[in-house]
């Protein structure tokens, strides 16, 4: 359970304990009873068209390096879900976005990651690669690097929105 050992409140050891049946087990404190929730992380992601495609950025960062991902990141505390894809495109792509609509939430059993996709309107800026990105280019939708997809959200927020365009006679 995400190797956690010992409280964050008093520093006792941490063991697995089931407090309700039906209910996955809990991290619980052996010595003062600190219940240790292991809680989602929230993360945004932006499709950004463009040029009749879509933009996507190559990872210089783990986990992933070197694999293609839209634009996107955590959501800081404090912070709106639609200002942090509009930070998180900037610092990626060198572009100013806007956030059109709400496009998904994706969440799966391998990760503790939730993540919320976005759709965007470019607004300004020359895209290039931001200091988490070894590249940042415009994809047409039969360009897209499947095999080369770092995350499960990335790929099913790219085929969802090339399914929309196929329905709407785009593709």
């Amino acid at each position: 359970m995400d190797n956690y050992k010992f409280c964050p409140q008093c520093g006792g050891r941490l063991e697995e304990r089931l407090l309700k049946p039906g209910e996955p087990p809990r991290l619980v404190c052996t010595v003062c009873g600190f219940v240790f929730y292991i809680d989602p992380k929230l993360a945004v992601i932006a499709l950004v068209p463009m040029a009749n495609g879509l933009v996507l950025t190559r990872r210089a960062i783990e986990p992933g390096y070197g694999l293609w991902v839209v634009p996107g990141g955590f959501v800081d505390v404090g912070e709106r879900l639609e200002e942090a894809v509009v930070r998180e495109t900037r610092e990626e792509t060198l572009l100013q976005v806007k956030v059109t609509r709400l496009f998904n939430i994706y969440s799966y059993k391998h990760t503790r990651t939730v993540v919320a996709a976005y759709l965007t309107a470019y607004v300004g800026g020359e895209l290039s690669a931001g200091d988490e990105t070894l590249e940042a280019r415009v994809f047409a939708p039969a360009e897209i690097p499947w095999d080369e997809i770092a995350f499960s959200s990335t790929r099913d927020a790219l085929r969802e929105y090339m399914a929309i365009l196929q329905a709407d006679g785009r593709l």
